[in-house]
Parts: structure tokens; sequence; C-alpha cells
């Protein structure tokens, strides 16, 4: 299927997503984070939801630090995974939305040692409450593919996502005095001319759903092994 770039209308329902509470159930609340879960089906991965209020953070800063990898590296939730995916950002008055879907790209196909997640949609919301506070919403419906059980990743998902709220919030409180001192004027995702990544046609992309996926050797990849790397993370 061809990729279509998303337009006014993925993104104002992406918000409404993030802000109504209809279908959504309660998971989790605590430490400031509150977690919801969309059910699905036993046989699909859940649709998950949080919130967190960043005090001592302005909206733009938030929406600095989830654009900045020089800053804020991305690693995937398990260490054996990995991602291609298209993303797409507005900053729209006193919102910034982000959102991404997994595409299909002639030059990077899956890697044998590797497990290519799918990412169904994934993004964040950031709304300013006032000049030194901001709410975070980060939705997400990825499959991770591989062995993993549906309800394992359902299950462990609702209480890993949480720790990674707290840490983009943590992070962005130190992001200010960072950026003063690393390019402080080199914000290529506010300034297109500043880019220097190499152009892709959208023609050359098609849409990556999980159940097209090509067959991969994933013998050599342990599951095992990725899970305790994990636990170990501070």
């Amino acid at each position: 299927m061809p990729v279509r770039i998303p337009d006014d209308s993925d993104f104002s329902s992406f918000k409404d997503q993030c802000l109504s509470p209809d279908g959504w159930s309660s998971r989790y609340h605590k430490g400031g984070v509150t977690v919801w879960c969309r059910e699905q089906d036993s046989s699909s991965v859940q649709k998950i939801k949080m919130r967190i209020v960043c005090k001592d953070v302005t909206a733009e800063t938030l929406y600095d630090v989830l654009h900045d990898t020089s800053y804020r590296k991305c690693p995937t939730p398990l260490k054996n995974r990995d991602f291609v995916t298209m993303r797409s950002w507005l900053p729209l008055g006193s919102d910034y939305m982000i959102i991404n879907y997994s595409v299909k790209h002639p030059q990077h196909p899956p890697k044998k040692d590797y497990v290519r997640a799918v990412s169904l949609l994934t993004g964040y919301l950031i709304q300013s409450n006032s000049a030194a506070s901001a709410t975070l919403y980060y939705l997400t419906q990825v499959d991770p593919r591989g062995s993993l059980p549906k309800w394992v990743v359902n299950r462990v998902s609702q209480f890993v996502a949480p720790k990674a709220m707290r840490k983009i919030y943590k992070a962005s409180l130190k992001y200010p005095e960072w950026k003063r001192k690393h390019d402080p004027t080199l914000k290529p995702w506010m300034y297109p001319e500043q880019n220097t990544l190499p152009s892709v046609s959208p023609a050359d992309l098609t849409l990556q759903r999980a159940d097209s996926l090509e067959n991969i050797d994933e013998s050599g990849v342990s599951e095992e092994k990725a899970q305790h790397s994990d636990d170990e993370e501070t």
C-alpha cells in the first residue's frame, strides 16, 4: 500500500485520541503518570496512552527534546528490535504533535540479527499549561513481532512505559542548559533549511503492516537476553 503523508485530519484524529476518555480504561496512576489502555482482541497488541504533567518545563522544550537525537538517544524497548518509520510533526499554536508509523524502504530491509518491529501508530501531543508547565501525552500501538506472546507485550508495556515518560521529563529539565552549550541555534525540526539528511521520496515507501513482513531468520535472536538487559536498566 502506498504511503500517504499525514495531513491536518490525521493530526486532528491523533489529538482526539489523546484527549478523549471514550473507550479507554485506566491501568496505572502513580508518580504523576497516568496510563490508559484501549482493549483489542486477544491476538492484537493494545493501544496504550500515557499522560504526565511536566512542571518547570515549557511545551517548546519538550518538543525540542523529543526531536533532538543528539541529546536524547532513542533505543527500542527491546534490544534486538529495529524500526523503519516515517515521522511527521506539526506545531499548532500552543500544541505540538509528533506522529509516526512503520514503512518499508527498499534500502533498509529487515536484518538477520534483528526482529523488525511495527509501529501501527505512535506519537506525542504536547500542550502548554503555562509559561513554565506543559502536559505530555504519549500514544502508541506497536507490535514487537518475534516470539513474544501478545499478552506478555500488553502486560509489560503498561509498566515499562511510565518509566520512559519520567525519563523524558527529567531529560527536559536539563535540556535548556545543555542546548546553550551545544549548537543552540541548530533545530532542523523547526528550520528545514538546516537539515543535512538525504531526501527520501514518498514514492519509494510503502506502508508496513505486521502481517506483511518479510520472513527472516530469528533463530539467532534471544528474547531472554534482550529482556534481561532491559531489566537491568535504571
